[in-house]
């Protein structure tokens, strides 16, 4: 397999030497039979473990029916099904509909057509460490010179403003005065479409949005009639333990874009917002061959149907204590490697002191050698995200934590 990968695929797709034979619950297998412990849910896309029944057997039943009606040539029940269930579980008391797309960076690009659309107004904000995707438009959008360099020229009228991050020295205030600033100096706000942020910064380094900040933005938005959209491609479809994180926060946002564990691991996207928005495209406007796809809808909506269920926000609850009381120990043991422990209910990080990607990748390369499977981010590359599924055993987290605390000690 490895070899045929070298020969076969481009050298710019990033690969590990993992090669993934099956999985189940929290535990993947090579191709060798070693088993390991999955904090990475092939990037927050399994926050429900592997091989959820009630979603497997919703793809099976999907299958057997149909795999493929384009939307726009037959309408389908799974996908008005999915952005009926997407207006319950909406953060706020908005009468909402949805658009269904293939991916994050689709349902982000799409989100920026209709706020323009349902404005009259070209310019976006941004933010420091953010991650948007790798599309033309979203590659602008996105902070990380790697996923960048070399791609251009990039799509115009982003602005980029300053995100908080305490643990760096930016904080609320120093975030909102250079807002302040940018809108002084380099944007009209009148001109501007909308704002858009993730709730929790993902590959930025799972950094959470202090609610001060998240609020004030909404009172600026409203303020210029610029339209709020939540990024919670990450940070949402249950991973802090609500549905979508800007819950926790008390902001209902213009627009919502999910992605990553709605498909509860197939293709699968969507923008959600108030409906006199979301129609404020003209017809035709919006769409594409595959997305909403039916058997990825039948997903979905069991993946919604289990983030609802009664006891799974209990539940995520208890696995957010659990790491973050293990992690705090872990950091007070190894307070000079390890400078910080933040995140979001039971989406969590450690940040390593160093500004450089070697310490991260020692942890992730040992941590595997022991038989667990974990992620780096941020903005050097010195942030350790967790990412277990929420069905996880207590005997599983403990054990993952243990092998990261032999990583981080070796």
């Amino acid at each position: 397999m490895l070899a045929a990968r070298e020969r076969f695929v481009p050298r710019g797709v990033s690969t590990t030497d993992l090669v993934v034979a099956r999985a189940s619950g929290a535990r993947i297998w090579d191709a060798d039979g070693r088993e390991y412990l999955d904090f990475a849910g092939g990037i927050a896309c399994q926050n429900l473990g592997h091989g959820t029944a009630g979603i497997t057997q919703a793809i099976h039943e999907q299958v057997d029916r149909y795999l493929h009606q384009c939307v726009m040539v037959g309408l389908y029940e799974p996908y008005i099904a999915l952005a009926e269930k997407l207006d319950e579980v909406w953060p706020g008391e908005a009468d909402t509909k949805s658009l269904l797309v293939n991916s994050g960076a689709e349902a982000v690009e799409n989100a920026v057509k209709i706020a323009r659309a349902a404005t009259g107004r070209d310019a976006v904000v941004v933010f420091d460490r953010a991650f948007h995707g790798r599309t033309n438009l979203t590659m602008a959008m996105t902070s990380k010179l790697v996923y960048k360099q070399g791609f251009g020229p990039l799509a115009t009228d982003i602005h980029r403003a300053s995100a908080p991050y305490p643990y760096r020295g930016v904080s609320t205030d120093n975030a909102l005065r250079g807002l302040e600033l940018l809108f002084k100096q380099d944007l009209d706000p009148k001109a501007t479409a909308c704002i858009v942020l993730e709730t929790v910064q993902g590959e930025g380094g799972f950094i959470p949005m202090p609610a001060e900040f998240v609020q004030a933005l909404r009172a600026l938005c409203d303020e210029h009639g610029i339209l709020y959209v939540a990024d919670e491609v990450q940070s949402g479809s249950g991973r802090t333990g609500t549905v979508w994180a800007i819950e926790r926060l008390g902001v209902e946002p213009d627009l919502l874009v999910a992605g990553k564990t709605l498909g509860g691991g197939l293709p699968l996207a969507a923008v959600t917002g108030r409906a006199e928005l979301m129609d404020a495209v003209h017809p035709g406007g919006l769409g594409g061959t595959f997305g909403g796809n039916p058997v990825a809808c039948a997903a979905g909506l069991a993946v919604l149907e289990e983030l609802t269920a009664p006891g799974f926000r209990e539940r995520a609850e208890e696995v957010a204590t659990l790491l973050r009381t293990r992690l705090d120990e872990i950091a007070a043991k190894h307070s000079d490697v390890v400078g910080e422990v933040r995140g979001l209910g039971a989406m969590l990080a450690l940040e390593l002191r160093e500004q450089s990607g070697d310490a991260s990748k020692r942890v992730t390369t040992a941590a595997r050698e022991r038989g667990l499977v974990l992620l780096s981010c941020g903005l050097y590359g010195n942030v350790i995200r967790l990412l277990p599924p929420l069905s996880a055993t207590d005997e599983e987290l403990d054990r993952g934590l243990a092998i990261l605390e032999e990583a981080l000690g070796g």
